[in-house]
């Protein structure tokens, strides 16, 4: 028995706490850029934060590796949807109502409450500890779990409870949002039926509403139902065009995500449509069959010889075969296409410098600089930079572009070693030496901790 009281006890604390886990989702998930994605993610987006009264520049979608369907906010004005959200949503409007949902948690302002309810909860378990504890130090073995198992329930309760009044205030906020922004509710609505029927498929059947994180999904849904019926928006048609980019944007993500073998299944090679040559050739890049995918980027840019994501594709394709010289064309052309967009522009920047021709080091330089300008974030364009850079002979700038790109990875060891060189050989005061200073001032608090943990644990 005491045991097994045990391990229910810890599971309900790591409820209490796993708003730690919550507000830093990206340490433990990959983080999936694509130029079309990020694109049609912030096309579909804007009427909703508008509607909300939020300000787009300040929004941002990021979409996360992972198999389960999720999608939450952990602080700012970002929403993280995983891929599994964007796979199994059969349209536009199902993630547009997903994304009203999570805005929904934004203008509440739910993160910081949530913060509050876990820590009130967290209050009552404490007592009941120290009450239980008390019991049993007092020779009441029983009357002591009693106490602990009893303010174990009353502070997941309090927990819990305090979840569903914002989910449900989610929902209402995602009602009005998606009835503002004239975008219909019944993708929103089709998508929780869906997730209803996969509960009830794998036998998913709780007892009790209070014992779950979410309110039950058919109260949910019928909520929802009245509201989003009642909007003047329900029988709103989605942008044909807006839709055949989300059919495109599944398919490649399919393509990138899931097993090559369940993509042909999805996609057989009888299937000539635009969604299938794209799954494809991504099934196909990644089970390294580069002939393959080179036929599936080919069909795709017979259909629309300038469409700047087939070019991308077709000039990665080539790039990761080793054919640096034959993708640059293509990528050269996708880059000015879309307004020099930062990943595209990086993957030109990559080719560029691994054609490892000294003519178009300058340009690589030159284009690198103008990714990072638009979009620091990326680690690769660091690392191509600092490619450059030492082939310049400029190993103090080589050391700031790696330090920039350990920083962005967490690395805070090789973010540390290499800002500290950056900023021996680098000017003292310039703009440059400052921001390798930065990267060394927030790397050197985890660097210091690493030692002094690895200075204490014990000698073998």
């Amino acid at each position: 028995m005491t045991l097994r009281f045990r391990i229910v006890l810890r599971a309900a604390l790591a409820l209490l706490i796993s708003f730690a886990v919550l507000v830093r989702p990206v340490a433990a998930q990959s983080v999936l850029r694509d130029a079309e994605t990020e694109k049609w993610l912030q096309d579909i987006s804007r009427p909703l934060v508008v509607a909300a009264g939020l300000d787009p520049r300040n929004f941002q979608v990021v979409l996360l590796y992972d198999n389960n369907i999720n999608a939450f906010v952990a602080g700012g004005q970002i929403v993280y949807i995983h891929s599994a959200t964007l796979t199994e949503a059969d349209n536009t409007d199902m993630v547009q109502g997903v994304i009203a949902h999570e805005i929904g948690h934004i203008s509440g302002g739910h993160v910081i409450r949530f913060a509050e309810g876990a820590r009130a909860a967290t209050g009552v378990m404490l007592l009941s500890l120290l009450l239980g504890a008390a019991a049993i130090a007092a020779g009441g073995g029983d009357a002591g779990a009693g106490i602990l198992m009893a303010g174990q329930r009353a502070a997941l309760g309090k927990f819990l409870a305090f979840t569903r009044v914002q989910e449900a205030s989610a929902d209402a906020a995602a009602v009005s949002t998606l009835d503002k922004a004239g975008v219909s509710g019944k993708g929103f609505l089709a998508f929780f039926k869906k997730l209803q029927n996969q509960s009830l498929r794998y036998g998913y059947n709780p007892k009790d509403a209070y014992e779950q994180t979410h309110p039950l999904d058919r109260e949910r849904v019928t909520l929802l139902t009245e509201g989003l019926q009642a909007s003047k928006a329900w029988d709103a048609k989605t942008d044909p065009a807006l839709e055949a980019r989300f059919q495109r944007i599944r398919a490649k993500l399919k393509g990138y995500v899931l097993d090559p073998p369940q993509v042909m299944r999805q996609y057989p090679e009888t299937d000539l449509s635009v969604p299938a040559h794209y799954a494809r050739a991504y099934a196909w890049h990644r089970s390294a069959y580069p002939d393959k995918a080179l036929a599936e980027a080919d069909a795709l840019l017979r259909a629309a010889p300038h469409d700047p994501y087939f070019l991308e594709l077709k000039g990665q394709i080539l790039l990761e075969s080793g054919k640096p010289d034959e993708a640059l064309p293509m990528l050269r052309e996708a880059t000015q296409t879309t307004g020099f967009n930062p990943l595209i522009t990086s993957l030109f920047g990559h080719a560029l410098v691994e054609t490892e021709d000294p003519k178009n080091m300058a340009e690589a330089e030159r284009v690198l600089k103008s990714a990072i300008a638009k979009d620091n974030q990326n680690p690769d364009a660091w690392y191509q930079l600092g490619i450059v850079y030492a082939r310049k002979g400029d190993e103090a700038r080589a050391s700031l572009a790696t330090a920039e790109r350990y920083n962005l990875e967490g690395n805070a060891k090789l973010a540390y070693v290499n800002a500290r060189m950056a900023m021996a050989g680098i000017p003292h005061g310039s703009a440059d030496w400052v921001r390798a200073q930065d990267i060394y001032m927030v790397s050197e608090p985890d660097v210091k901790k690493k030692k002094k943990d690895k200075k204490d644990e014990p000698q073998q």
